[in-house]
């Protein structure tokens, strides 16, 4: 029930908005101009639409509407100064209206919108007064009583700029006559009127002599017509018998010709007959060669092929049956290979689990380690090399292990440096070239302690540095045990 409700408010909803919108549409008549004004955007004052329509906004909008109606508006001017400084008087009547011209529109809604049809006449009247009598002003008394159409003209292109600036267009202009207060034009009228009559007289006198040279003429040549009738008709009754001449000539020429013709039609039809006898044999001995040749192709040619496909579908027949073959015992390989591969990745799997298990408990003991010494780094380095030194020692002795003398030979006079024996020396020389403890801890970027013993120069010589390292310049030294303090 709720739904139903609610759809039901919706369609309200809807059509109040539709009725609304349709309320506020306007539709424009062709014998109006809808003019919007308000908020119309643009900077404009208003929008002018003919024969449309827009939708009109509530509040901020709203609309009014121009009549299209032609007015006629009677001009009745009077003493208006011509060139010659003569009055003239020229009633006329002008048709008027509103514009539909982009942007004329325009002006027409912003001077004429809310006006009555009766004062947008009067404002155009007083325009169109204005207009005739500048107009005239610049045409003589001639001009303006003989050429009416540039009277007409000059008045509806000076009118016309007049009235577009308010709005309005010019229709129609009719002048019903021209006078003037002095009879100048009436008198121009007589002199016209008389000229006619005169004119009219010499036209009369001119048309009566040539209706008489017009008669002699026509009697002159009537008989010279006759005349060349009679010619005529002697030459056409000559003409007519060589005609009849040489029709007969040419009956004559055309039996011939068709004689001709028929003998000729008959050797040919005689020959073509005899062509197409001999045409008909030699299509019949090349049918009978095709016959022949297609008897020929059937016995020999045709078993010969018969036997060359039964070769070539046995042939790919084992060809078939060696390809399966190979193909299982590819697939049988291809398991194989497949079954070793995976065992093979499992056990690396394996492994590499294991190193991984081995790795983390090396870890957790270092960390132990180090968490036992105090979290001093350089107790845990010592005691990982207390656990390592066996190891050093061990790979020490093995330097030297590997030596064989089988003899040694001495020549010892006493006469070594220091008191010392040559064999002596040669004995020390040994094992000083045995690589030293605290050279291989500090090649591995470790410091042993003091106990273990330190790099010392040979006498006479400065001391290893403070990391047990030896001198620079290359001269001797040897290592010498600490005890612990």
């Amino acid at each position: 029930m709720i739904v139903i409700l609610l759809i039901a408010g919706v369609l309200l909803i809807l059509i109040g908005m539709l009725f609304a919108v349709s309320r506020r549409y306007r539709r424009c008549p062709s014998d109006r101009i809808l003019v919007v004004y308000g908020k119309v955007g643009g900077g404009k004052s208003a929008k002018c639409i003919h024969g449309g329509a827009t939708f009109v906004w509530p509040l901020i909008q709203n609309h009014a509407y121009l009549e299209l109606t032609p007015m006629p508006i009677e001009i009745p001017l009077k003493g208006a100064l011509s060139r010659q400084n003569i009055r003239v008087n020229t009633p006329s009547t002008f048709t008027v209206g509103i514009a539909t011209e982009p942007g004329v529109m325009e002006n027409a809604a912003e001077r004429l919108l809310g006006l009555s049809q009766e004062s947008i006449r009067d404002l155009a009247k007083d325009i169109i007064f204005g207009q005739m009598r500048v107009v005239i002003a610049t045409m003589s008394i001639e001009e303006i009583n003989s050429d009416r159409d540039k009277l007409i003209s000059n008045i509806a292109s000076g009118v016309e700029v007049e009235l577009k600036k308010v709005g309005l267009r010019l229709i129609n202009v009719n002048i019903q006559d021209v006078t003037d207060e002095s009879g100048y034009i009436e008198a121009l009228g007589k002199e016209a009127a008389s000229k006619a009559i005169n004119e009219a007289k010499v036209k009369v006198a001119q048309a009566e002599r040539d209706g008489e040279i017009g008669a002699a003429q026509a009697g002159r040549e009537r008989e010279v017509e006759v005349a060349n009738a009679q010619a005529e008709a002697t030459k056409g009754k000559n003409l007519a018998q060589i005609e009849i001449a040489n029709s007969n000539a040419a009956l004559n020429v055309e039996i011939a010709e068709a004689n001709r013709l028929a003998v000729t039609a008959e050797r040919v039809a005689t020959a073509n007959a005899e062509r197409d006898s001999y045409t008909a044999q030699q299509e019949a001995e090349s049918a009978r060669a095709q016959v022949e040749q297609a008897t020929r192709y059937a016995n020999e040619v045709v078993p010969a092929e018969v036997q060359k496909k039964r070769i070539t579908v046995l042939a790919e027949a084992e060809a078939d049956q060696v390809r399966i073959a190979a193909n299982a015992q590819a697939d049988s390989i291809r398991a194989t290979a497949d079954a070793a591969a995976f065992e093979i990745a499992s056990r690396l799997g394996a492994e590499a689990e294991g190193t991984k298990q081995i790795l983390h408990a090396k870890a957790d003991g270092f960390r132990q380690m180090i968490e036992s010494a105090g979290n001093n780094p350089q107790i845990a380095i010592t005691l990982l090399l207390s656990e390592q030194m066996p190891k050093l020692v061990e790979a020490q002795a093995e330097a030297i292990s590997g030596i064989k003398i089988d003899k040694v030979t001495v020549w010892d006079n006493g006469g070594g440096e220091n008191g010392t024996g040559s064999t002596a020396n040669f004995l020390s020389g040994m094992i000083r070239s045995l690589p030293p403890l605290q050279e291989l801890a500090r090649q591995a970027g470790l410091k042993l302690p003091d106990y273990l013993g330190e790099m010392e120069a040979s006498e006479g010589r400065p001391a290893a540095d403070g990391n047990g390292k030896p001198p620079a310049d290359g001269q001797d030294w040897r290592f010498v045990g600490k005890k612990p303090e």
